[in-house]
């Protein structure tokens, strides 16, 4: 059973997305949420893990979606110092973040604690980028911020996960398949059981026309 997360704001034009996502407790909401918010020069995707799981978890990781979408600061760097602002008051979360820069054909993701995150590129090469993880706590203890920019091309995919998923989620990717489909299959095939669970995949399409 896919337990649905807050709802995101909807994105369309240069990205396609889904989510598959199931909670460890259906008594408490999911302490795993996402974002996906589209803008005129860019499109967002965040997928946030509230520390533990219950209702606290859940309390931080939607004080972040809240966050996330009402700012409208510039690159990930200013978003995620703005997250950690309005985390202060809860137990904390940890987070990837990742913006689709659609005129540069430019991925720029950063990510504090465990939320994982794979580029898999479509030009039939083997070549995968993962998302370089500071330590840390978004709302406690934040880290040196690096982002890091990829170039991109359509077709190229972007997968989060958070830490109930096994990290050998890819090692058998259904990447020619849907977005919706390749999450249902990592959330499936490598889910822990043992914690809240998300993974979310955004596909690059680039600008229309």
């Amino acid at each position: 059973m896919n337990d649905k997360p807050l709802e995101a704001i909807p994105a369309s034009g240069p990205v396609e997305w889904a989510v598959a996502c199931q909670s460890l407790d259906e008594q408490f909401q999911s302490g795993d949420q996402y974002v996906v918010r589209l803008f005129p020069d860019r499109v967002v995707v965040a997928v946030i893990d509230g520390l533990g799981h219950g209702n606290k978890a859940a309390e931080a990781a939607l004080a972040a979606v809240q966050s996330l979408q009402t700012n409208t600061l510039p690159s990930v760097i200013p978003l995620i110092k703005r997250c950690h602002e309005d985390l202060l008051r809860t137990r904390g979360a940890v987070m990837s973040l990742a913006s689709f820069h659609p005129a540069e054909d430019t991925l720029t993701w950063l990510g504090v604690g465990n939320v994982e995150g794979l580029l898999c590129r479509a030009n039939g090469s083997q070549s995968r980028e993962r998302l370089l993880l500071a330590g840390g706590v978004v709302g406690y203890r934040l880290p040196t911020l690096r982002a890091v920019v990829h170039p991109i091309a359509p077709g190229d995919t972007l997968i989060f996960v958070t830490d109930g998923i096994r990290s050998s989620f890819s090692d058998d990717l259904p990447l020619k398949q849907s977005p919706q489909a390749i999450a249902d299959h990592i959330l499936a095939q490598h889910r822990r059981g043992t914690d809240d669970a998300l993974v979310l995949v955004a596909r690059y399409i680039g600008q229309p026309g």
